[in-house]
């Protein structure tokens, strides 16, 4: 299992508490494990991802290990601490303002 840490508001619209899990099989990659996550939650299809691209919205960063991670390929393995649910894979959502 892969724990998946989603920022406030999106946890709001899932209806959940903390941190979730999902199930992912082989090594997870950006891509999994967004998949996993819409499909059991399916309320958060689009707002992470665009719909149509699959393309990072903009201001939300994927973290993983404590390294940023949002531009790699979402295909590209994450670290095994992630895939063995030591550390989490985390959405953040962007600080901006002046």
């Amino acid at each position: 299992m892969v724990r998946v840490i989603l920022p406030l508001h999106l946890r709001t619209l899932a209806r959940v508490d903390g941190e979730v899990e999902v199930a992912v099989e082989g090594a997870p990659t950006q891509r999994t494990i967004l998949d996993a996550l819409e499909a059991r939650y399916p309320m958060l299809r689009g707002t992470i991802r665009e719909h149509g691209t699959q393309q990072r919205r903009a201001f939300l960063r994927f973290f993983a290990c404590n390294e940023d991670v949002s531009h790699q390929s979402p295909d590209e393995p994450l670290p095994s601490p992630v895939a063995a649910g030591v550390e989490p894979f985390m959405v953040v959502g962007a600080i901006s303002g002046g």
